[in-house]
């Protein structure tokens, strides 16, 4: 039960990373990921960024649901929660 969640967590954050890479690139203008991620920062947008990247956890979640593999959805919804709570506190400071 364990390795399920942790396999549906690893999941969810090489997601929500391939999510962030897509977003990045998409509304980066043709810059360099990491001038984006940098200017996104600056700006103050780094957190949007990232809530856009999550995305992708959703089709992931609904994978692991629509194939019955409920620790793996659940693993990909902890790492959701904790990719929204990171972006709240983010966004506070």
């Amino acid at each position: 039960m364990k390795k399920e969640i942790f396999i549906g967590m690893f999941v969810g954050l090489i997601a929500n990373s391939i999510g962030l890479i897509i977003a990045a690139t998409l509304l980066g203008n043709g810059d360099d990921f990491t001038n984006v991620i940098k200017a996104a920062s600056e700006e103050g947008f780094l957190g949007k960024l990232i809530s856009l990247g999550a995305i992708l956890n959703l089709i992931a979640f609904f994978i692991f649901i629509k194939k019955r593999q409920d620790y793996r959805a659940r693993g990909v919804l902890l790492i959701t929660v904790f990719i929204a709570v990171f972006t709240f506190v983010f966004k506070l400071f």
